[in-house]
């Protein structure tokens, strides 16, 4: 009764909460947004960034119809949740999202350059509105496409399932219709999608926010690997700006570059949360699209190192150890244990999947290693087990070590170590790893 009772009253506060949200958030937007379109207005020159193509878009004067109907859902979003917490966070998303791209406006302004064809009837009253309050500035990133993502991906676990196929569809016109009402260049599209992901990223449904426990780390290894990623995220951003002037396609290159960033920022100590993998190694949709250029590159990485090793080796008593596994190899097993923070578990496996998210090349934690070893040696009854990180050389290695020395397979890591070796894998532990597998045992 009690816990009916705080459910009923966090829903009466959602109203109000919402309400007041409303009154920051609107007049909020209007002045940002209206102010970047001052700004740039009284630039002498604003440059624009379009293909030769974009000539071939048609004009279809009734989209605007989609395209104003985001307002609507805008307002109405705040209203469709449960508690105050998912009205914040999805107020917090739209702030993020409205402070971002009007930084973006006034630091590197565009100009929309098509001119649109006289409108009548309910259409041509809707542009006149616009023409009102919007000048042909403010393109990149769209704000119309950030603030879809953020809307689309609101609703579209509250939608009841019969409906959510035509909720896709709306937000499939809403998003055309930037093109099809001349609003926007095709650029806009991907990087308003980049945008509003980061939001959605950054203030996740189900937790807390990745940077909300992020505390600068002392491990110089870690120091130096989020460098090298920040100085990549640098170098993507330093050739999207030089070659955005030869082709609008160079701003594609503000992908890799958020997630280089984003990986810098795990390193320097905001740590594995960046990954948003939950237990069962599943990843947020955004985190998924948001740092899918790093996977990429890891993914690569694995092939280049692994291709010529066996997909993994058995160490003893029904437990593999290997890189990480497709979909037909994870099927092989009983349970995959899975040490990566980084990958996700491949769509369609079968096997029981255990994630316990580390960072890549970093020391390893003793509570979650010896948290993995416990399960491994509890779950090894119940079939094959396969314990794997990206490339099998550290992460997962060290759970294999920790599991020989606490079920007192081997005596001593040395030993442990062999054991390895002579199954035919490779092993690089550091010393800080292997402090942490030993710590307890002597």
């Amino acid at each position: 009764m009690e816990k009916v009772r705080s459910t009923f009253s966090q829903s009466a506060l959602v109203p109000k909460r919402a309400a007041l949200w409303l009154a920051f958030l609107a007049p909020f937007f209007y002045l940002s947004y209206g102010g970047a379109n001052w700004l740039a207005s009284q630039r002498a020159h604003v440059p624009n960034v379009a293909f030769a193509w974009e000539s071939a878009i048609p004009f279809l004067g009734w989209t605007i119809i989609p395209y104003w109907s985001i307002n609507l859902f805008y307002a109405l979003c705040l209203f469709i949740n449960t508690t105050p917490r998912d009205v914040d966070m999805l107020a917090r998303r739209y702030l993020t999202i409205q402070i971002i791209a009007v930084a973006c406006f006034i630091a590197f302004p565009l100009e929309a350059t098509f001119v649109r064809p006289a409108t009548s009837g309910l259409p041509g009253f809707m542009f006149a509105v616009l023409g009102g309050f919007d000048k042909p500035f403010n393109q990149a990133p769209s704000l119309h496409i950030a603030l879809l993502v953020v809307i689309w991906d609101h609703l579209r676990g509250r939608l009841p399932r019969k409906v959510r196929l035509l909720w896709h569809l709306w937000c499939f016109l809403i998003g055309a219709s930037v093109l099809t009402t001349w609003q926007h260049h095709v650029i806009d599209i991907p990087t308003g999608m980049l945008l509003g992901l980061f939001a959605v990223w950054l203030f996740p449904r189900h937790a807390g926010s990745p940077l909300a426990a992020f505390a600068m780390g002392d491990d110089p290894k870690s120091r130096r690997l989020g460098i090298d990623y920040l100085c990549g995220a640098v170098a993507f951003l330093g050739l999207a700006a030089l070659c955005t002037p030869l082709s609008p396609a160079a701003l594609l290159l503000l992908w890799p570059a958020v997630a280089l960033a984003i990986v810098a920022v795990g390193y320097f100590g905001a740590g594995p949360r960046i990954f948003q993998k939950r237990v069962d190694g599943r990843a947020t949709l955004a985190s998924r699209w948001l740092l899918a250029p790093y996977r990429l590159g890891a993914f690569i990485n694995i092939r280049l190192w692994t291709w010529r090793m066996p997909e993994s080796v058995v160490i003893a008593d029904g437990v593999h150890l290997g890189r990480f596994p497709r979909r037909h190899e994870a099927n092989r097993f009983a349970t995959v244990i899975d040490i990566t923070g980084e990958l996700q578990r491949p769509s369609g496996t079968l096997a029981r999947w255990c994630s316990f998210p580390t960072l890549d090349l970093t020391a390893l934690d003793k509570i979650q290693t010896l948290a993995a070893a416990n399960l491994l040696e509890a779950v090894r009854q119940q079939g094959p087990v396969l314990v794997c990180c990206a490339l099998g050389f550290q992460r997962s290695a060290g759970v294999i070590v920790r599991w020989l020395l606490i079920s007192r397979r081997c005596d001593d890591a040395a030993e442990a170590l062999r054991l390895i070796e002579r199954a035919g894998w490779r092993v690089h532990l550091p010393v800080e790893s292997l402090h942490a597998v030993t710590e307890g045992l002597r």
